[in-house]
Order: structure tokens, then sequence, then C-alpha cells
């Protein structure tokens, strides 16, 4: 899938997994940390390999807005109930960090995974190839009217005349 659709929908599954959470327990436990890696190694399997790059940033861009909606909604949830904003993400992110490390790094192996696998792949299709010894394929279409017409302008009769009939 493209970047943008994968993106779309790892955010959408972030925030079922933080709803889920935060309906069971009222704050952010493992099960919100095991969710979010598992948000973004889908992603890094399900993305297009021209948009590595915007699945690679994923996993703290993401794990960012959600601290940050729940740090707005109720900052009791991600730290202490008294915290303003920006201590509220920032202690939301730090004891998120070892889920954040985990979807990171598994993130970025399995897209690793796929560029050498997509690599190795390409390099075989060339050395089977027979493109640089074989010409490549070309289509040539000729063709000619059915009827033909020949227009005798002047002839002198043979010697001896055919002993053929003609047919006509």
């Amino acid at each position: 899938m493209s970047g943008s659709r994968v993106t779309r929908l790892a955010v959408a599954a972030g925030l079922v997994v933080l709803v889920l959470d935060l309906a069971i327990s009222r704050q952010l436990t493992f099960i919100f940390d095991i969710g979010f890696v598992l948000v973004c190694v889908g992603a890094a399997l399900a993305v297009h390999p021209r948009d590595f790059f915007s699945v690679g940033v994923l996993p703290p861009l993401l794990l960012l807005g959600l601290i940050s909606l729940v740090a707005i909604v109720h900052s009791g949830w991600v730290a202490e109930a008294g915290d303003g904003f920006v201590q509220a993400v920032v202690s939301g992110l730090a004891h998120r960090a070892t889920g954040l490390l985990a979807a990171y790094l598994l993130a970025l192996g399995v897209l690793a995974i796929r560029q050498r696998v997509r690599a190795r792949r390409k390099r075989a299709a060339e050395a089977y190839s027979k493109r640089e010894v074989s010409p490549a394929p070309t289509r040539a279409t000729t063709g000619s009217p059915s009827e033909k017409s020949t227009t005798v302008v002047g002839s002198e009769p043979h010697s001896p005349e055919s002993i053929t009939a003609s047919s006509q």
C-alpha cells in the first residue's frame, strides 16, 4: 500500500489500541506498548517499497501524536494529574520508551530485510536475463493489397504462339 494509506491506517489502529488500553486500566500499560509495536511492524510489512521512508519515521511521530492526544484529554493517564501539557507529553514518552524502542527497531529491521530481499530478487532477475546478449524484441507489421492489377502499355506478339488455352 502507499505510504499515506499505511500512515492513516497506523494512526487509526494506534487510536484503537490507545482507547482499548485506557478503557481497561485508565492509564497506559504494556498492552498499549504491545499493540503499538504490532501496529508499527504491520505498517512496515504493508507499505510499498517506494514509501519505506515514511514508515521508517512513523513510530516516534505516531507515539508523540498519541501521547499528545492523551495529554490534552487527561494528563493523569500518562503523567501526574497536576502536570501541564508539556510535562505530561515528556513523561508519557519517557514511560513508553521501551515500547517505542522495540517498535522502532523492529520496524526498521523489517524494512531492512524487505530492502535486502528486494535487491537480491532484482539481482537474480538480472542474472537470468538474456538482455545483454539478445536483442530487444520488436514487432514489425507488413502488408500488401490483396488485389493486384497490371496495365500493359504495349506489347508485341511472341513467337511461337502458346498452345495453352487461357482461362478467362
